[in-house]
């Protein structure tokens, strides 16, 4: 796995936090499936919802993008 510097220090400076740099590694790839699982949930209501209800305007999806998906 090839990093630059800048992303080697960042890693550094999770280790500490994670117990190492495998630990930082493996909670990014963790969070990173999460995010995953909520776009692909999203798209699937979405999905639902405009079968049922027609496509939903933009500002609704932002809407519901704050509520169910905080960050």
């Amino acid at each position: 796995m090839r990093l630059s510097d800048q992303e080697r220090e960042l890693l550094a400076d999770l280790a500490d936090e994670y117990g190492g740099q495998s630990g930082a590694i493996r909670q990014g790839i963790h969070l990173l499936a999460q995010q995953k699982r909520q776009r692909e949930a999203i798209r699937e209501f979405l999905d639902e919802w405009a079968e049922e209800a027609g496509t939903p305007a933009p500002e609704d999806i932002a809407s519901m993008r704050r509520r169910y998906f905080p960050r």
